[in-house]
This record gives structure tokens, C-alpha cells and sequence, in this order.
């Protein structure tokens, strides 16, 4: 260690001169003295720091979405109307007496003689007659007529004569014979045909008279 009673170095002496210099330089300096300290501060506080290292980032969790609702009508919605199934509506069954055809009401006949009887007939109903469809003898006397018999077809609308053979009875007297159309479920309909006849016996032929 130096001895302090030893003088200075020429070195340091001439450090101390300079530093002495420096603050005979007057009052003046010291403001740009004290800038430049405040500046080597500053500069000092922005070295980087290094950053501790973080771990993975903690998420908290989210409730589920919700479904998206619907958006409300903006007026109340009924029940939807439903389309009517369009119902089938059943045909009717109808037939009109229009004229007779063969023998007349009160046709004189004779006993056993045979009767073709034909009556014409309109089908006034929505119906078709076809498979299933008859005539019927539902009163009177049948003559000797079939019952039931099929009855001739016929569109909606159209006319047709309806033909019974008959016997008439031996006795003599008046006779009649009522027939009546049936569908197929054994429904009557429409008006009734019917024969009406006077049977008369013939009259015994003269003799011829014995001549005097």
C-alpha cells in the first residue's frame, strides 16, 4: 500500500488537474451535468428483463351452445286445415214405366193361349243394371212365368223393353201378374210393371140345324 506522505505520481496529479478544471468551468454546468446523469439512468432502467417463462394458459370452460330457437310467428298459428278426401257418393237405382209394348191392359184372351209380354222402360236412375239386377213377380198370379228372371241392362238413361212369357189360366176370369226390378243386395226400386188380361172361354159353335 502507498504511503500517503509519499507526494502524488505525475499521472494522477494530472488527473486531479483535469478534474479540477472541469468544475472551474462555473456554475453553468451543472444543469448539463445533472441531464446527463438523469440520461445514463434512464438509459440503465431499459436493459431487457428477461420474461419468466409461462405454462400452458388456463381456459375456462363454456357452457354448450344452445339450440338456436325457432323465431315465433309474429301471429298465432292455427290448426293446419286439411284437404277434404273427396267422398264417393253411390249411385241410385231407379226405373219409369214409359208405355207397353205387346197386350194391352184388358186384352181378351183365351184360355192357355201363350202371352209375350213386353213393357218399354226407362232407367232413371245414376246406376248401370247389369250382373245382379232382376225381375221379380211379387203379386198377382204368375201365369207360368219364371222368378226371378235378370234384367236387361241398361245405362243411366237409356230405354229397354223388358219381355215375360206367360200362360194364361184355363179358367175364365180376369188375371194380373205385378213385377218389380231388385238390384243386387235384394233391394226393390223403381215402379212396378204388370199384365192384366180377361181370359174368355170360346163360344160353343152352333150346330148346323137338321133340315125338315
Amino acid at each position: 500500500m502507498p504511503n500517503r506522505s509519499e507526494p502524488l505520481s505525475q499521472p494522477s496529479r494530472a488527473s486531479l488537474s483535469g478534474f479540477v478544471r472541469v468544475f472551474r468551468l462555473g456554475p453553468g454546468w451543472f444543469p448539463v451535468l445533472w441531464a446527463l446523469g438523469a440520461l445514463l439512468v434512464g438509459l440503465a432502467s431499459c436493459r431487457p428483463q428477461r420474461v419468466a417463462e409461462r405454462g400452458p394458459m388456463f381456459v375456462p370452460p363454456t357452457a354448450p351452445p344452445s339450440a338456436t330457437p325457432s323465431p315465433t310467428p309474429p301471429f298465432p298459428v292455427g290448426p293446419t286445415a286439411s284437404t277434404p278426401e273427396p267422398q264417393v257418393t253411390a249411385c241410385v237405382n231407379d226405373l219409369r214405366f214409359v208405355r207397353d209394348e205387346t197386350i194391352p191392359d184388358n186384352s181378351v184372351v183365351s184360355p192357355g193361349q201363350v202371352l209375350d209380354k213386353g213393357w218399354r222402360v226407362k232407367n232413371s236412375g245414376t246406376c248401370a243394371w247389369g250382373a245382379g239386377y232382376t225381375l221379380r213377380f211379387v203379386r198377382g198370379m204368375p201365369m207360368g212365368a219364371e222368378s226371378p228372371q235378370p234384367l236387361f241392362p241398361a245405362k243411366p238413361g237409356a230405354e229397354v223393353v223388358l219381355r215375360v212369357r206367360f200362360v194364361a189360366p184355363e179358367e175364365p176370369g180376369i188375371y194380373s201378374s205385378l213385377w218389380q226390378a231388385f238390384d243386387p243386395q235384394g233391394q226393390p226400386f223403381g215402379e212396378p210393371v204388370y199384365i192384366l188380361v180377361q181370359v174368355v172361354a170360346p163360344s160353343p159353335t152352333p150346330s148346323p140345324s137338321a133340315e125338315p
